[in-house]
């Protein structure tokens, strides 16, 4: 990580590490590359992970009632994921109210610094036996409190907040796609 400016180590180093595993065979196209369905489930396992973490765990779920749902998914892939390669999620809580999570998960081989795909995600908390949204539990949102204050200075990453579009298209100020 020498040639990184020190707040980009420092974000590096102070995202939590939620998932790491190596690329299994099953999971790898035809041109040799991670399959991009298989991308969004590296990241659904970090995500499991991040609920862990704030209390929403099996034992955590079962107290309270509530789970996380996903409410919106953004994926970028930025480069090659082959067979073998041992990767991780880093992932930073970037916002949150009183039902959602506004969460970053970005994922980089074992170790290293270079960014592979990058994963932005609203999740909303529901009360399982309503099966509506509800406010966070006292304990989780406490723990989501802690988490957002340890992470608070961390650099807000580049791929978050993106608008899929091609320049002049519909809805973007454009033709509508025409030639």
């Amino acid at each position: 990580m020498g040639w990184l400016p020190e707040p980009v180590k420092r974000t590096i180093i102070a995202m939590l590490i939620t998932y790491r595993t190596a690329i299994l065979p099953e999971w790898v196209d035809y041109n040799g590359h991670l399959r991009d369905a298989f991308y969004l489930l590296i990241f659904s396992y970090a995500t499991d992970a991040l609920m862990d973490r704030i209390g929403l765990d099996e034992a955590g779920r079962a107290r309270c009632g509530h789970t996380l749902y996903t409410l919106e998914c953004h994926l970028n892939y930025l480069a090659e994921v082959m067979l073998d390669v041992e990767v991780e999620v880093r992932t930073q809580l970037l916002a949150h109210d009183r039902k959602r999570l506004q969460v970053y998960h970005g994922l980089y081989r074992h170790g290293e610094e270079q960014l592979l795909a990058a994963n932005e995600q609203m999740l909303m908390n529901i009360d399982r036996s309503a099966r509506r949204s509800a406010p966070f539990d006292e304990q989780v949102l406490s723990r989501v409190n802690t988490l957002q204050e340890t992470q608070r200075d961390l650099l807000w990453p580049t791929h978050v907040g993106r608008v899929i579009g091609l320049p002049g298209a519909a809805g973007q100020g454009g033709s509508g796609g025409r030639a």
